[in-house]
């Protein structure tokens, strides 16, 4: 386990909170060893009641005793942030960035600074049920290597890979993914309703549908089609509908969907 390890965060957001909580939840560090720089002060005074860090507007306070400095910023936001804190973080310190679409190189150039962590964890992050890509620079030490995979871990699954090319698939597939998931859990409780269900029972069905197939899915170790198919009778309810899905372009929709998503991520890490 990290000992004291000192954090801080550029941006006090979604994913930076539950990166904090996952950490103090965890016994990575204490409350005192954290600190926040964000601009919206209500966001500030949330989190500073809500788990008694620090808190700041000033980036460079937030990050001046640091360990390890978590870019938590939107990455239309970057540019300005980087343009900031240049020069200003010192060799011992390692940044960790969860900004999408932007690459390793771009953010050591802007940052002036070698030793950068880039991670593209997802919104079940929050509690703990999260999946996280993540690589590294060739100058990022062992100790610090391990120091962010501990933090990483907090969030739920982590991934490590060697090649960041697969960091913007991974932001297409499983950062975008919950989005995804959602779409499909409202769109089966508007279906549900339809039929003549209640919204509240069409909401339980469709919820408890969704996560007992992921989590069989993730248990019985079978391949998905496997498991369609178990569901599947012939000239049964499921057949008609699975052949209703593939006659709308359902499973083309969703690649095209990933796809474009893919070719997003790639756009906003785009340089001038």
């Amino acid at each position: 386990m990290v000992e004291q390890l000192r954090m801080a965060f550029v941006g006090g957001g979604t994913m930076a909170e539950a990166i904090l909580a996952g950490v103090l939840e965890n016994g990575l560090t204490s409350s005192g060893s954290i600190s926040v720089g964000e601009p919206i002060a209500a966001r500030r005074e949330y989190l500073k009641s809500q788990y008694d860090i620090e808190a700041t507007e000033d980036n460079l306070t937030a990050i001046y005793k640091a360990d390890v400095v978590v870019l938590a910023v939107k990455p239309q936001q970057l540019v300005h942030v980087m343009t900031e804190l240049r020069g200003t973080i010192g060799t011992s310190q390692a940044v960790l960035s969860i900004v999408a679409g932007t690459d390793l190189e771009s953010i050591s150039e802007g940052l002036d600074h070698p030793t950068v962590i880039r991670a593209m964890p997802n919104t079940p992050a929050q509690i703990g049920l999260g999946i996280t890509v993540w690589t590294a620079a060739s100058s990022v030490s062992d100790e610090q290597r391990h120091m962010a995979m501990e933090v990483i871990r907090t969030l739920g699954l982590e991934i490590y890979v060697s090649d960041e090319k697969y960091m913007n698939m991974a932001t297409a597939l499983s950062a975008s993914g919950p989005a995804y998931v959602f779409l499909f859990i409202e769109a089966l409780v508007d279906a549900g309703v339809y039929l003549g269900l209640p919204r509240d029972m069409a909401q339980v069905l469709a919820m408890q549908t969704t996560i007992g197939s992921a989590t069989l899915a993730q248990q019985s170790g079978k391949h998905p089609a496997v498991l369609r198919d178990m569901v599947t009778s012939p000239g049964g309810t499921t057949a008609e509908a699975l052949l209703a899905l593939e006659e709308r372009g359902f499973r083309g929709i969703l690649i095209n969907a990933v796809v474009a998503a893919y070719e997003k991520a790639i756009t906003l890490g785009e340089r001038d």
